[in-house]
Order: structure tokens, then sequence, then C-alpha cells
């Protein structure tokens, strides 16, 4: 075997390692990113689990006043839309925005309390109030934990191939 065969050889095998090398950590990433995407997903879902918690004591909260406001119709047929679109979104960014409109109906409908004291002293309405402050919190923590794993995993899509 001359020298300049033995030279490509080397040269050949050289290649095939650092090919495997780099397809190895093309496949490598893609799973990696995969699996945050599956991470990004199921924190989403923890997010809509507390939000059709909310969803799901917003009825009865607006029983709850209904008796005591009968003049704010306009508060429950807010929430009532802002329920209907939330269920009836079809992605991500309609159920955000849905979900953002509750909030500010829901923000009034709690702020009745104010313009009613005898609604304040009402036990089945404290114990809903008090229940949906817990469901508000844990969409906060939800969220934020929702946003931290779309951050990592953007970034590392980023960072890692970015440069391709």
């Amino acid at each position: 075997m001359s020298n300049t065969l033995k030279i490509v050889l080397v040269i050949l095998g050289v290649s095939l390692v650092l090919l495997f090398m780099v397809a190895g950590k093309l496949i490598s990433g893609y799973n990696q990113v995969i699996a945050m995407d599956e991470n990004v997903k199921g924190k989403w879902a923890q997010v809509e689990n507390q939000l059709k918690r909310r969803y799901d004591l917003i009825p009865n909260l607006v029983e709850s006043v209904k008796g005591y406001a009968k003049q704010e119709k306009e508060i429950f047929e807010n929430i009532a839309q802002a329920r209907t679109q939330y269920f009836q979104a079809n992605n991500v960014k309609s159920q955000i925005k849905s979900a953002n409109v509750l909030e500010g109906a829901l923000s009034r409908l709690l702020l009745l309390q104010e313009r009613y004291p005898d609604l304040k002293a009402k036990q089945s309405f404290l114990k809903l109030h008090d229940s949906l402050e817990g469901t508000e919190n844990r969409i906060a923590v939800e969220r934020k934990r929702y946003n931290d794993s779309c951050q990592i995993l953007y970034t590392y899509i980023r960072t890692n191939f970015g440069r391709l």
C-alpha cells in the first residue's frame, strides 16, 4: 500500500468520525429540543388546568352575586362572553386573550362587594371569593413556569441552532 493511499484512508477515516460526531450532536440537540417542547406543552397544560378551574368557579360566583347586583348585567354578560370565547379558542394565543378579558371582568365583579356591603357577609360569596383568589395565584405560578420553560427552549434553540 502506498503512502498516498494511506493518507487518503486516514483523511477519509477522520472525516467519517467528524461527520458522525456532528450528526450525533445534531440528533442529540434535536431530541433535546423535542423534550423541551414537550415540557413547554406540559407547562401550558397546567395553566389550562388552572384556567378551567377558574372557569368552573365563575358560574357559582356569578349566581352568588346576581341576587345582590341585579343592575350589573353588563359585567355578567362580559364574564359569560369571555368564558365562551376561552372554550371556543383553538390556539394558545386566543386562550390567553380570552383569559385576559375574563380577568378584567372578574376584577369588576369582585369590586361589587364594595358597593354591596351585605355581599361581604354572605358566606358562600366569601368562600367562592377565596377559592377564586387561590386559583388566580395558581394561575400566576403556572404562567411563570410556562414562560420560564418557553424561555429555556427558545434560548437553547437560538444558541445551538441559530448558527446553522
